[in-house]
């Protein structure tokens, strides 16, 4: 009998492949739900070995093929607006303004409230860890 793993706190990975299906139970024949798009975060709830029971950032879950997973930490930009700055500090310069469902690579959580996060087009910066999810 398989003994699914159980993740430990908050265990983050994000989506390897373009375009990866989501079902709704560990299995290739189950109903195929939605994609999520490369780089996606999800929070890993089980772990099965070869499939994995995640959460997206709506709180929704369900099974993705482990395969199609990386461990490589992303976050997704959750209000409609915000602003990236060169420091970690809400009076440094602005860097840029990041929409609602920018992905970003993580870096490091900083005090404060803040996260640093490197932009695909190679921005790096700092936000406020309230406007993301992925944490």
């Amino acid at each position: 009998m398989l003994m699914p793993i159980l993740a430990s706190a908050m265990d983050f990975r994000s989506i390897a492949v373009p375009k990866a299906v989501l079902f709704d139970a560990p299995s290739a024949q189950a109903k195929k739900l939605y994609l999520l798009w490369q780089g996606y975060p999800v929070e890993i709830i089980v772990n099965l070995g070869d499939w994995v029971k995640v959460r997206d950032n709506q709180g929704t879950l369900t099974w993705v093929e482990s395969r199609n997973l990386s461990s490589n930490r992303t976050v997704i930009v959750v209000k409609e607006l915000v602003t990236m700055h060169q420091a970690a500090d809400a009076n440094s310069s602005v860097v840029s303004q990041l929409q609602k469902d920018v992905v970003l690579d993580y870096i490091e959580t900083t005090p404060g409230g803040w996260v640093k996060v490197k932009h695909r087009d190679g921005l790096t910066g700092y936000l406020q860890a309230t406007g993301v999810w992925g944490l």
